[in-house]
């Protein structure tokens, strides 16, 4: 199964409407994500929680790591740049990090609260090589803009 990214915004935006602390918001995006789309095989945060840090948040799957440098892996590349990450094969990606040795692509998207400010990352890790195109990350940056906009 394969997310309706529009049925999967109007849900998540009815579930979260009014609330502002990032935390639950995080914890209720990456939950409908997850079961959203069966390519989805870990679905979580990283958050900024110091200076070119990030430290795991809420999540659904195996374990995550839980400390990761903004210098380090594909998490770390879009906190550091502020860009979307889309990575078909992750042993192809420079400095990768291994938290699940099922993982095969990857997409991640940086999360900005209000005023901009980035809160963290949204990491969605598959078992599936390329699983990850330009429409999810269109689809995923609304999501993200829409729920996170006044986010503190």
């Amino acid at each position: 199964m394969r997310a309706d990214y529009a049925e999967l915004a109007k849900t998540i935006r009815a579930l979260t409407e009014g609330e502002t602390d990032a935390v639950a918001l995080m914890a209720t995006v990456a939950c409908e994500l997850h079961h959203a789309d069966d390519r989805f095989d870990w679905t979580g945060f990283y958050r900024v929680t110091g200076p070119e840090l990030l430290k795991i948040g809420p999540y659904q799957g195996e374990h995550g790591c839980l400390v990761i440098p903004f210098d380090r892996g594909v998490c770390g590349a879009a906190a550091r740049t502020g860009e979307t990450q889309i990575v078909d094969d992750v042993e192809a990606f420079p400095g990768h990090i291994a938290c699940s040795s099922s993982t095969r692509s990857e997409i991640v998207l940086p999360v900005r609260g209000a005023g901009g400010r980035l809160l963290g990352v949204l990491d969605i890790d598959s078992d599936r090589p390329a699983a990850f195109g330009p429409s999810d990350a269109a689809a995923l940056e609304a999501i993200l803009t829409d729920v996170f906009g006044d986010a503190t």
